[in-house]
């Protein structure tokens, strides 16, 4: 079984008497372990797709499972709770409480989630630990660099062992020698196992991912545009590419399974 399974969603928006189909019969399933990115053009549906699939946001109609739970019709509360402990974000900039230090930012989803303050400060320095930034643990996030804000808002999506992180445009907001690091940390995360999925317009980005899922006008499309996908750059870019990501396992993505 997929860890994420999507059958016909759709979601619809009304204006002015208008339907809108910002998801227009999806189906996508996403394996455990699997390090993909979800691409497409501005006002594709692709944010529309993340949120949906990170349970902040609920389909029109159609059925969505996470690691074996329905979600397309579970209660607000029992969304949250699915949020906080399988489901890791992270976001362009960052959304780190500037008051607080970067430990305690880390340790903010425990908080919700009732673990005891030892174990939280345990579990948040081990997460720090995993990106890099146990020696900025006592620092607020205006002494950082914006790499390093980005590293601690990664140890936070990780900090309660989620089933899977989204990162929505995680080097937008980055320099491009410092959006290489995080695009390297993100490697090294699904290396260990971790289940991850970009979601960018980046073709950037999108070349450091073995599957690529194009979003278009709502639907998956049938035909991966190679510019967007960034598999222009690899071809064109040999020594960019990664062991174990040849040419031969880009197709799969075509159809988005």
């Amino acid at each position: 079984m997929a860890l994420v399974e999507l059958r016909e969603v759709s979601k619809l928006y009304y204006l002015g008497g208008e339907e809108i189909r910002a998801l227009d019969d999806v189906s996508l399933d996403i394996d455990a372990g699997e390090f993909i990115s979800i691409i497409g053009p501005s006002g594709s549906g692709k944010s529309t797709l993340m949120h949906i699939l990170g349970c902040l946001d609920s389909p029109t109609r159609g059925t969505v499972r996470l690691d074996g739970t329905m979600i397309h019709d579970a209660s607000p509360r029992e969304l949250a709770r699915i949020r906080n402990q399988k489901i890791g974000f992270v976001f362009q900039f960052f959304n780190l409480l500037p008051k607080l230090s970067v430990l305690q930012n880390v340790e903010l989803p425990m908080i919700y989630s009732g673990l005891p303050g030892r174990d939280r400060r345990e579990r948040a320095l081990e997460a720090l630990r995993l990106v890099e930034m146990d020696n900025r643990a006592r620092h607020r996030p205006m002494q950082l660099s914006g790499g390093q804000q980005q590293r601690a808002a990664i140890a936070r999506a990780l900090v309660n062992n989620p089933k899977i992180v989204f990162a929505d445009e995680p080097t937008g907001n980055l320099d491009s020698h410092t959006g290489e690091v995080i695009l390297e940390l993100f490697r090294k995360l699904s290396q260990e196992g971790r289940t991850i999925a970009l979601v960018t317009h980046d073709p950037e980005i999108a070349a450091v991912t073995p599957r690529r899922i194009e979003i278009r006008d709502g639907k998956i499309s049938k035909n991966l545009d190679p510019k967007l996908a960034g598999l222009d750059r690899l071809h064109g870019e040999p020594g960019r590419r990664k062991a174990g990501q040849s040419a031969s396992t880009q197709s799969p993505a075509a159809s988005g399974t």
